[in-house]
């Protein structure tokens, strides 16, 4: 288990360094086949099914590009303020990739489909912040690499790995961002809400699921640190594939943390990549950070040239959804959230799983309840992404059932928790576990009598006007039918019967 190293105060930190930052963000996407061959794309298939010869680098097999997979990297670099150049080409990244069977990656290098954009990203407290786009380009993903034997579930102390092509081979967009400066205090928050951003317009786009517990949405984080003054860029780590918007915050700050202590100590920072562990909030060292000569990139020769047209280009940018910035307006208006309301869900990063909720018929007002309420309580519970847990067709079904009278707030927590533990849908879990409410009255009046029976004096003291005293009962009856009982009914009803 990876141990924390010395940490200085992160306000000490700030005060001394400034912390220069740089993203990779990937986007997997969503095409029905994979970027070079026509093997199957999506999640979940059983280990090395969903392969090809191409995928297998086997002799002989030659890639074909995925006309989509071109599209939606357009739509994507339009999306991103970017430049589309006219001609883009692919390239060959070498190095012993274990798990790409050709050993290297087909990518792009010196001439990316798009470049040149800007990102405006807001803060918790509406602040906006421009991020400056080098460059979004086109590449393949890797397979699965499971280490097996091991106490941390990484290759050091493996006892053998095993290999799943079923990846390798899924179109990627990967995201690179130019330097980043002037972040200061706010470098955590700002990492958070920019791949917070990237997730909400890729999925605005319809061209990635971008559930980061997945992988199909990964953030490499770079950072560095330049002491005060001093007009010099520190050496940077890159903290590879955190993901999940909760650790990419943590792991900036950790990184800003530890770094500041090793300079402030007279100590070098090595150029590396490094591991995010969740279970202890730190990061590992990975290995040595390589640069760019060191893959020896050189154009694929089995792939030509990709030149879109204009008309096609144009097509694409007509077809863009809002600008996430001018969404958020928008649906601000549309839900009549006050600032702080709706600043709560911007914050929670749960903008999207709401405004679906909405549209699968919930109300927005109980689809932020429960979105950044009992349900970050569970995801934070289980240091996961809240949108991990449970899809927004399942939350609007869930309020439908509370607005209907069929469940009380609190049945509905306990079907939540069923619906999370993979029980089903919320009618499913109703049904199951038998948690409907009862609104039948006979039930409820016999329910009554039992616990009238053991409280014989209630009703009197009801007459004499002491109507609280209906709550014993009312606890009593909720008690007996295991929270099933409508507790507003119950009162009218013992009510009623104190009359007779």
């Amino acid at each position: 288990m990876a141990q924390p190293a010395e940490l200085m105060d992160f306000d000490k930190a700030i005060e001394l360094f400034e912390p220069v930052l740089g993203f990779e963000v990937h986007v997997e996407l969503n095409t029905k086949t994979k970027m070079f061959s026509d093997a199957p794309n999506f999640f979940g298939g059983e280990p090395n099914t969903n392969v090809t010869p191409v995928d297998l680098g086997l002799p002989g097999s030659l890639p074909v590009v995925n006309e989509q997979a071109i599209k939606y990297s357009i739509s994507l670099g339009l999306a991103l303020g970017c430049e589309i150049r006219p001609s883009s080409r692919f390239a060959r990244k070498n190095y012993f990739y274990p798990d790409l069977a050709k050993n290297y990656q087909i990518s792009q290098y010196d001439e990316p489909i798009a470049f040149d954009g800007s990102v405006e990203v807001e803060l918790a407290d509406g602040r906006l912040f421009q991020i400056p786009i080098e460059r979004a380009h086109m590449e393949e993903d890797a397979g699965k690499l499971t280490h097996v034997g091991g106490a941390t579930g990484r290759i050091q102390g493996a006892e053998y790995s095993l290999v799943d092509y079923n990846r390798a081979g899924v179109p990627l967009v990967e995201i690179v961002t130019n330097i980043i400066y002037g972040a200061e205090r706010d470098a955590p928050e700002l990492a958070k809400a920019y791949v917070s951003t990237i997730r909400d317009i890729v999925r605005s786009l319809g061209i990635s699921d971008a559930k980061m517990e997945r992988g199909n949405l990964r953030c490499d984080a770079n950072i560095s640190l330049s002491p005060r003054g001093s007009g010099k860029l520190g050496t940077r780590t890159e903290t590879k594939n955190v993901n999940s918007l909760r650790s990419v915050e943590r792991a900036i700050r950790y990184e800003i943390q530890r770094q500041a202590a090793i300079l402030a100590a007279g100590g070098t920072i090595i150029q590396e990549t490094r591991h995010w562990h969740e279970d202890t909030g730190v990061t590992s060292a990975g290995r040595p950070k390589s640069d760019a000569d060191d893959y020896r990139y050189f154009p694929e020769p089995d792939l030509l040239p990709v030149a879109p047209s204009l008309e096609l280009i144009e097509e694409l940018r007509a077809a863009l959804p809002e600008a996430p910035a001018i969404r958020r307006r928008r649906l601000k208006d549309a839900w009549g959230f006050t600032d702080l309301e709706f600043q709560d869900v911007v914050n929670s990063g749960l903008l999207v799983e709401i405004e679906e909720t909405a549209a699968a018929g919930a109300s927005a007002a109980q689809a932020r309840k429960w979105w950044t309420g009992e349900i970050a309580r569970l995801a934070n519970a289980a240091s996961v992404d809240a949108s991990s847990l449970v899809s927004p067709v399942d939350v609007a079904e869930l309020i439908g059932l509370i607005e209907s009278g069929e469940l009380t707030d609190r049945l509905a927590r306990q079907v939540l928790e069923g619906v999370v533990a993979g029980e089903g849908s919320p009618s499913a879990v109703v049904q199951s576990r038998g948690l409907a409410v009862v609104s039948d009255d006979g039930a409820l009046i016999a329910a009554i009598d039992d616990a009238l029976a053991a409280q014989p004096d209630v009703l009197d003291k009801i007459r004499d006007g002491k109507v609280q005293a209906a709550g014993a009962v009312i606890g009593a009856v909720m008690k007996a039918m295991k929270g099933t009982a409508d507790a507003a009914r119950v009162r009218e009803l013992v009510l009623e019967r104190a009359q007779q």
